[in-house]
């Protein structure tokens, strides 16, 4: 059978329900922020003086994949996690008012939480939140401590400061260092606080590390203070069959003296290393001594699932919104279509469930993720969703994966805003300096479409270049492989109702 017709036939059918046991599990989304996959040490891109033990049990007792693709940036990721959508799908989200500002109609972007609570599940949200003044309490979640970062942008940028919390829609302003308090509030849900102990329950903690301005912990400030970093290979450029873009992200010069230091191109939100002109390795190293309060957590949550008697009917999913470029490209920031900028961690971890000690060269999507909790839940979707269930890959990481993996980037705009945009101010499609593109990844190549007119395509042969530093899109050699990922790529817009998106391909060259 044609690939195409596999691909049209999978997304007409839901797949069955993973979880058949009368006891549903539960499950715990442990989400970080702004996290490259090459700051986990079981990742073999990183560091190797990289630690981060907890989380790499956490890989030991289960599945890691190549990576997820969640999101451009911190809030349509979250969108899209909330909603099984991807933003051009889903309706009325909107940025409003000062950054970080935004809005949404619950009646037209119902986020799935509710759903399962109305199924017997009891949900809760711990930390970050960047979806709309409205954090939803009381109707998609049960129990809710949120740093609700679009309600009060003047403590927007409190990442590692004092932050105003709301506890089930209390408000209160709060000390301490906010991933360690994220910790030990989740921890106290786990053991049965503020829950219901006869209902399962979901657990979205969100995490604000490692974003910028990247501060460690009193406690881990200085832990990688010696550790050596080599410079990308492009990190000063060129960056030929690139698009012409990268000159205006490039965060990074050469002094006179032959340093490399940060300017101020990078992260717009959070990000001091350009004013203090940081050298590249002193940021690399402080952005990684960053994650070790996390994986900290990790083992925690671990340990009182454990001792609470609930690891074995616990799904644990480990993932961070999107990547982060650390030099790769030239670029300090998210956003951009590349492996170092989009991609982020992805374990998943369920003793009997899923598979223990593997790796799946596969990746997944947002919506992918929220795919596979209604299937281990055993909620039927009431909505349209636009991801694929990833069980039979849990159950078998080498198992046949006929699907690609489609992500994107539309900016600060969602649903027919996209569409508004494409077609009457395609000129327009640009964020940060990105131009908006559609990209997708399958059998280990990756095709870019930019959607703002004259940005040529990008087609990359991930398992021969996983730094993404030959575009192969006007070889002849690849004219193949090309054409095959430009129908793959229509084929899954058209299935994701990205009608627009399709339209806006560029010209072959």
């Amino acid at each position: 059978m044609h690939r195409l017709t596999v691909l049209f036939l999978a997304a007409c059918a839901w797949p069955a329900p993973f979880a058949e046991s009368a006891e549903r599990p539960n499950i715990l989304l442990i989400y970080a922020d702004d996290q490259s996959y090459r700051t986990v040490g079981c990742y073999p891109e990183s560091w190797p003086w990289v630690k981060t033990p907890n989380i790499d049990a956490l890989a030991t007792s289960g599945v890691r994949f190549r990576g997820a693709y969640l999101g451009a940036w911190c809030m349509p990721s979250r969108a899209s996690l909330l909603t099984g959508r991807h933003p051009h799908g889903i309706q009325s989200m909107r940025m409003e008012g000062p950054y970080p500002g935004s809005v949404y109609d619950p009646k037209q972007c119902p986020f799935w939480p509710a759903l399962f609570r109305a199924n017997g599940y009891q949900t809760a949200q711990i930390g970050k939140w960047h979806t709309g003044t409205d954090a939803g309490f009381g109707r998609d979640w049960d129990y809710q401590i949120v740093w609700n970062r679009p309600k009060h942008p003047e403590n927007a940028g409190a990442y590692y400061k004092k932050q105003v919390l709301a506890f089930n829609g209390v408000e209160t302003l709060q000390d301490g260092y906010p991933a360690d308090n994220y910790t030990k509030w989740a921890v106290d849900y786990v053991k049965g606080a503020n829950r219901d102990a006869s209902k399962p329950w979901f657990l979205w903690l969100c995490y604000g590390s490692v974003h910028g301005p990247s501060k460690p912990s009193a406690r881990h400030k200085g832990k990688y203070q010696h550790a050596k970093v080599p410079e990308p290979a492009d990190l000063l450029g060129p960056w030929p069959g690139k698009a012409d873009y990268l000159r205006n992200t490039l965060a990074w010069r050469k002094t006179s003296d032959g340093r490399v230091v940060a300017t101020s191109n990078g992260e717009k939100v959070g990000d001091e290393a350009g004013g203090k002109g940081t050298e590249f390795a002193d940021w690399v190293r402080q952005v990684n001594e960053c994650v070790p309060a996390i994986d900290e957590g990790v083992g925690e949550l671990m340990t009182a699932l454990k001792e609470s008697g609930q690891l074995g009917n616990t799904l644990v999913i480990y993932t961070a919104d999107q990547g982060f470029a650390m030099g790769e490209h030239g670029m300090r920031m998210k956003i951009a279509p590349y492996e170092a900028s989009y991609r982020s961690p992805l374990i998943f971890s369920m003793p009997g469930k899923v598979a223990a000690g593997t790796v799946c060269k596969q990746v997944a999507n947002a919506p992918d993720l929220v795919a596979t909790f209604f299937a281990f839940a055993g909620v039927k979707p009431n909505t349209e969703l636009h991801g694929r269930d990833l069980s039979p890959l849990l159950k078998n990481p080498a198992a046949d994966w006929p699907y690609p993996c489609l992500y994107e980037h539309t900016g600060e705009n969602f649903g027919d805003n996209v569409t508004r945009v494409l077609t009457e101010q395609p000129n327009e499609a640009i964020y940060q300096k990105v131009p908006w593109y559609t990209a997708v990844v399958d059998d280990g190549w990756k095709l870019i479409r930019y959607l703002q007119p004259g940005v040529p395509e990008e087609l990359y042969d991930l398992g021969s270049d996983p730094d993404e530093l030959k575009n192969l899109v006007a070889e002849p050699r690849a004219r193949e492989r090309l054409a095959r990922l430009r129908a793959t790529l229509d084929a899954e817009l058209k299935r994701t109702s990205a009608t627009a998106l399709v339209r806006s391909r560029t010209a072959a060259p």
